[in-house]
């Protein structure tokens, strides 16, 4: 379910909520593959499924910078900011990969919205964001990331 804040100071109210959890997404592997073409990297663990399933994680898995890459579209089903011109990446404070994503696993997103600041023209948000591994006992990636919303 999406929260919807119309400017910049209804996202200011936001700080340190919890923004909830995204829906379910499907790693398959023709995602990996395309990731692997799109990067140039092609390590058998990823894109190799007969090997991979004799290596240590007994599948293929996802490439940590896929799982990564997948944190905008499951954060923008949890947030929508309205009323400003531009909306940037800004970076990362800190991403982890505690477990890998097999081939064919399902992730989600949960996150809280820890901190709101200004900066010129606009406001920083700093997101603290969870990525679940559906069934796993540990996530998949834990992500500090920080984005810019320009008026």
């Amino acid at each position: 379910m999406s929260i919807t804040v119309n400017g910049l100071d209804e996202l200011r109210k936001l700080a340190g909520s919890d923004l909830g959890t995204s829906e379910w997404i499907e790693v398959a592997q023709d995602r990996i593959d395309t990731f692997a073409d799109a990067t140039g990297d092609h390590q058998w663990i990823h894109t190799d499924p007969e090997r991979a399933a004799q290596g240590p994680f007994g599948a293929p898995i996802a490439h940590g910078y896929l799982t990564l890459s997948l944190f905008i579209p499951l954060f923008t089903e949890l947030l929508d900011v309205r009323g400003v011109t531009t909306k940037v990446n800004y970076g990362l404070n800190k991403v982890r990969f505690p477990a890998p994503v097999r081939a064919g696993s399902r992730l989600r997103l949960a996150a809280r919205l820890t901190s709101v600041e200004d900066v010129p023209g606009g406001v920083q948000i700093t997101v603290d964001g969870t990525i679940e591994v559906d069934g796993g006992t540990k996530p998949a990636a834990v992500v500090q990331s920080l984005s810019r919303f320009y008026v």
